[in-house]
């Protein structure tokens, strides 16, 4: 009888522990808003312009932060900060992440590499400006750390496409002319 009524409840139970949502930590949110993917999406044709809009999409989370300081306090402002250094984290290790994919393929960033290089230091001095707070401490220690090393990267990366594109001159296409597409994964 036991074993019946064990039976049965698990047989109750089972399926609604099957089927429940996950927990609010195991979802994964995307740092980017839906249409920032989307103009990555169509931006991944020319690496140059992606790494554009990766500069673009930081710009605005650090100029988001300078906002929450420039206006009177409002509850929420500390968590509000530590969620802004928590995205632009994230998007500046995805910068990095396509920068080490199109760093071997010889992909042309030439154009876009400059920006990323005038930017660490903007960014820096702008996540240094907020004071001091327990509540987003360590994100904002993150946050430097992955501008550093994008700093690093980026000046890497700058140095040996020059030597590359010294050496191997891009053919010019004749207008309107398209050569073949590289998407990186």
């Amino acid at each position: 009888m036991r074993t019946l009524l064990l039976t049965l409840a698990l047989a109750v139970l089972a399926p609604s522990v099957l089927i429940a949502p996950p927990l609010h930590a195991q979802q994964q949110r995307s740092a980017l808003s839906e249409k920032e993917i989307d103009e990555v999406r169509d931006a991944r044709l020319v690496p140059s312009d992606c790494i554009v809009l990766f500069v673009k999409f930081l710009d605005a989370r650090t100029k988001a932060i300078q906002d929450l300081y420039a206006k009177p306090r409002r509850p929420g402002r500390e968590q509000d900060t530590h969620d802004l250094l928590v995205q632009f984290t994230s998007i500046a290790d995805e910068l990095a992440d396509n920068l080490d994919d199109y760093g071997p393929r010889h992909a042309d960033l030439r154009k876009g590499l400059p920006k990323v290089l005038d930017a660490v230091e903007r960014w820096s001095s702008a996540l240094k400006s907020p004071p001091d707070e327990e509540t987003y401490s360590v994100a904002r220690k993150i946050a430097l750390e992955s501008i550093r090393d994008l700093r690093e990267s980026s000046t890497e990366l700058a140095s040996e496409q020059a030597v590359w594109f010294k050496t191997h001159t891009p053919a010019k296409q004749k207008e309107g002319q398209n050569g073949p597409i590289d998407i990186p994964r």
